[in-house]
């Protein structure tokens, strides 16, 4: 393994999202986002889900289409404080091998800064916290590494 460059760490996002706005630039960049059901946690006690994830890299698509070189993804943490509830409607039957696909994310506020965080997957299925304040985290937590498919994630019935 060689050392880390200057590059890798500059390409490495670490955000937050405190407010509707910020959560639509978490949500466009986790589109597509893929991970094992295992890779999901809920610390009831410390009210924090979290998940890693594999995170297609939307914002190097037009470099990496440019300069001729495969698209990437990167493996992210997701981190969502303040949780005081978690449902999972459409995976109470999942076995641990199954791969979930994250679509967006989406924020319905309740009264004061309580509010229901819906994490979409695809198949129609959902993961619900109900949280106390808007405080969601976004960190790469690995190098960038070329998408095994090849290919960027397509939409077509969105475009």
């Amino acid at each position: 393994m060689s050392d880390a460059r200057f590059e890798d760490a500059a390409a490495a996002l670490a955000l937050r999202a405190l407010d509707e706005e910020d959560l639509a630039v978490v949500s466009s960049l986790l589109q597509d986002a893929v991970f094992p059901i295992t890779e999901m946690t809920w610390q009831k006690r410390r009210r924090r889900f979290a998940i890693l994830l594999n995170r297609f890299r939307w914002e190097d698509r037009a470099a990496a289409e440019a300069s001729g070189r495969p698209y990437e993804r990167t493996q992210s943490l997701l981190v969502v404080q303040d949780v005081l509830a978690l449902r999972m409607p459409g995976l109470v039957d999942c076995d641990r091998d199954t791969v979930l696909s994250l679509l967006s994310l989406r924020f319905e506020p309740g009264p004061e800064t309580t509010g229901r965080l819906e994490l979409v997957l695809a198949g129609d299925a959902a993961i619900a916290l109900d949280v106390e304040c808007l405080d969601v985290a976004l960190k790469d937590v690995s190098r960038p590494y070329r998408a095994p498919s090849g290919t960027a994630p397509q939409h077509p019935e969105a475009e």
